[in-house]
């Protein structure tokens, strides 16, 4: 016996996190029952209508990836038979059911997922019933279809035939192809994102005394970013895999650390340039003290000698007409050196007082000093290295998408 199904789906209610989707549909079949043939009376008896399905033979058809369903009973049980005089039934009924939908979400939320609708035989093998699509469209679906987060872009209807130890059951299958709605996580996901990993920066250009700004937005930017990380992996079914989102989350977790890890090698050279200049002020005082006591032990020694000796006294300045301050004046030759080509990336730099390429002895706060010199490497360094992570990361995923469409 064959028997041939209609689904017209009416509503897909949603496809969420735990691997499923409910989908409300009017399903009908239809089959060739001999022994139900009655006369027509001369054609004026097109058809009978049945209310209870007990009363007749039917398919034991079931829907093999059902996890939950249900009738509609209201007002009247939406269930009805028709039986044709030359035996023909038509069964149709409104039912609700969640199916299981096995996703791959490595390009989540750039992906795309199929979702199946089965429906078998349970008992009955292909030697005694078969089902058949009906010819011309089998599968209707209503124009004002809707789904939160996904399109429905098309549909196919394809034959899933099984074979077990106790023989091959018949089975049709409608393959559902799902597009995810890509603004929505552009907006809640990778757009905050972006802006926490930029408010990170924001410590690269307060002064590195202002350790207490620099701490407080250091650690509230990680822990809004680790609050988002977790609240994305709670919303998804925990799979083996490295997902598209996990990436993106992974990476921005990772700037708004290595800002905050950037502030401490910051603090670490600028105390370290504190106590080298300390120590400068301490070698400078101790040499000078040195010098001091030296003039006075030259002094002491000088008025220790004889009131009788003589000195004789060089003259402090020279007359013109002096012959020996000529013959030095000749000996005197001045070397100038040849002026070299500015360099443009250098002299723009030098416009900063923290340009690294400005060799200038740290000796204090404001000074430029290493620390300095990290910032301004760190204004640099980070926007560019994350520009050339979104660059990677876009061309990667969408190329992939393309390549799996």
């Amino acid at each position: 016996m064959a028997t041939t199904p209609v689904a017209t789906i009416t509503s897909l209610i949603s496809v969420n996190i735990k691997m499923e989707y409910s989908v409300q549909l009017t399903f009908r079949e239809q089959w060739l029952d001999e022994r139900l043939k009655f006369d027509d009376i001369g054609g004026r008896l097109k058809y009978l209508t049945l209310t209870e399905a007990n009363r007749v033979w039917m398919p034991d058809l079931f829907f093999s990836n059902e996890k939950e369903g249900h009738f509609h009973n209201i007002i009247m049980p939406n269930v009805y038979i028709r039986i044709f005089p030359y035996g023909s039934v038509l069964y149709s009924i409104r039912i609700s059911l969640t199916l299981a939908c096995p996703m791959n979400l490595k390009l989540y939320p750039l992906d795309r997922q199929v979702c199946s609708l089965r429906m078998a035989s349970y008992g009955w093998t292909t030697a005694d019933l078969v089902f058949l699509w009906k010819e011309g469209d089998p599968v209707q679906v209503v124009k004002n279809l809707h789904l939160p987060r996904f399109t429905l872009e098309k549909f196919l209807t394809d034959y899933c035939n099984s074979k077990t130890n106790t023989g091959e059951y018949s089975c049709l299958k409608v393959d559902l192809l799902f597009k995810r709605e890509f603004s929505y996580y552009l907006i809640q996901i990778y757009i905050p994102c972006c802006m926490l990993v930029i408010v990170s920066w924001v410590s690269f250009w307060l002064d590195q005394g202002a350790v207490p700004a620099r701490v407080s937005l250091g650690v509230t930017t990680l822990l809004t970013m680790a609050t988002q990380t977790s609240g994305i992996n709670a919303s998804l079914p925990p799979v083996s895999y490295t997902k598209a989102i996990d990436v993106w989350t992974g990476v921005c977790l990772t700037f708004v650390f290595g800002a905050l890890l950037e502030f401490a090698l910051v603090n670490y050279a600028s105390r370290s340039a504190d106590r080298a200049a300390d120590m400068h002020r301490e070698n400078m005082k101790k040499k000078r003290r040195e010098m001091e006591q030296a003039s006075l032990d030259a002094a002491s020694d000088l008025l220790d000698t004889d009131s009788n000796a003589t000195f004789a006294m060089k003259p402090l300045v020279r007359h013109p007409g002096d012959p020996l301050a000529l013959e030095k004046l000749r000996q005197c030759e001045v070397h100038m050196q040849a002026p070299k080509r500015p360099n443009c990336c250098r002299s723009w730099l030098s416009k900063f007082p923290t340009s690294p390429f400005k060799k200038v002895p740290c000796l204090g706060r404001g000074q430029c000093s290493r620390s300095k010199r990290i910032d301004v490497i760190s204004r640099i360094t980070f926007p560019l290295v994350f520009a050339l992570f979104n660059l990677v990361y876009w061309s990667t995923y969408l190329f992939r998408e393309e390549e799996e469409d």
